[in-house]
């Protein structure tokens, strides 16, 4: 068995706050000096999915897909308390904390400063946005955390069939509207997008390495040259993303904070939640870590769409979704930084069985 590397914390990783907050104000320069720029980005667009934001995606996804052995997959069923864990904290607790810390800060906290018809746009924007854990971005989050990919495949995997069944219901009792309006397309084209695409790339790329390397090679030499791509991808992304939100924050700063409040609280709550039950049930480390991060993050992609779809492209509601893309990434590398720093409140994955 090959000695883990648990000191291998990259020049990028190692300072990624720094390169983090350049890369938002560089964004934000750019959308307000070279307005052309995300201007053009933004023609490659389909069901509401940025094709060139899709492809930094891939960048930071197939480094995880590879590692990705599909033999163990099986073993996940032998430890199902983790995929419960992340999926009853997704499902049970993440829509409703949303609801009820987006209902308390802008109707209660928020009053002298938000309009009351305005504070339940974005109670409905908050709701959107809580109500279905991310497809893609977790794999990057899991990655930087050293998380099981085995597992965090399966749990993303459950996760896409659950959106099926429970987003409608979910949002539909938490707003009291029935007519919402499921934007398959940009449901559908995610998944395949975040998830099949790039877990076909992966799985091809070391079935033919093992197979003409082999194992040692593939798994010690080949996977860490894609160690600091994930970081670059994450960056750039970062970049286009402020680039063409930037608008949003240098218009309406106030309001941008004010939302920002329960819905970083929101990514916190919820993954400080199934990180500490996983450590009361035991879990290891590299299964903890993907279970937390999951149930914290947010579908954009989808809360955006379905946003625009049932209040019109100008509504606060779609600000609410807007908002939380920004404020999600940082917010998620700090939950990173946590993850990997208390590492050893857990016990070593090698002793579970």
């Amino acid at each position: 068995m090959s000695k883990e590397k648990n000191t291998g914390i990259g020049f990028f990783e190692k300072y990624l706050t720094i390169w983090v907050l350049i890369c938002m104000a560089a964004g934000i320069l750019i959308g307000k000096f070279l307005p052309g720029i995300p201007e053009f980005l933004s023609r490659f667009e389909y069901a509401q999915i940025s094709i060139p934001i899709a492809v930094l995606i891939w960048v930071m996804i197939y480094p995880m897909m590879m590692k990705v052995d599909f033999q163990s997959i099986k073993n996940v069923r032998n430890n199902p308390q983790g995929l419960l864990i992340s999926s009853g904290t997704s499902w049970l607790i993440k829509p409703f904390l949303m609801f009820g810390l987006a209902s308390f800060f802008f109707h209660v906290v928020f009053k002298a400063l938000i309009p009351t018809e305005l504070a339940q746009s974005y109670v409905a924007g908050a709701v959107l946005l809580g109500a279905a854990p991310c497809t893609a971005m977790v794999f990057v989050w899991s990655n930087l955390t050293k998380g099981d990919p085995a597992h965090t495949l399966v749990q993303v995997a459950v996760n896409d069939l659950i959106i099926l069944v429970a987003f409608v219901p979910i949002v539909s009792f938490l707003l009291g509207v029935t007519n919402i309006f499921v934007p398959w397309d940009t449901l559908i084209l995610s998944i395949v997008l975040f998830v099949v695409v790039p877990l076909v790339g992966g799985f091809l790329t070391r079935y033919f390495m093992v197979k003409n390397k082999g194992e040692e090679y593939f798994t010690q030499r080949f996977i860490p040259k894609f160690d600091n791509i994930t970081t670059v991808g994450l960056l750039l992304t970062l970049v286009i993303i402020f680039s063409f939100q930037g608008d949003a924050i240098l218009e309406n700063p106030l309001h941008v904070l004010l939302i920002a409040v329960p819905l970083i609280l929101q990514n916190v709550l919820t993954a400080v939640f199934a990180y500490w039950m996983c450590k009361v049930t035991k879990q290891p480390h590299n299964v903890a870590a993907p279970a937390a991060l999951i149930g914290a993050s947010d579908f954009f992609e989808l809360s955006v769409a379905v946003a625009i779809a049932l209040f019109g492209p100008t509504s606060p509601v779609v600000l609410v979704c807007t908002v939380g893309v920004l404020t999600e990434v940082p917010v998620m590398l700090l939950l990173v930084r946590f993850v990997n720093k208390t590492k050893h409140w857990f016990i070593d994955p090698k002793t579970v069985h």
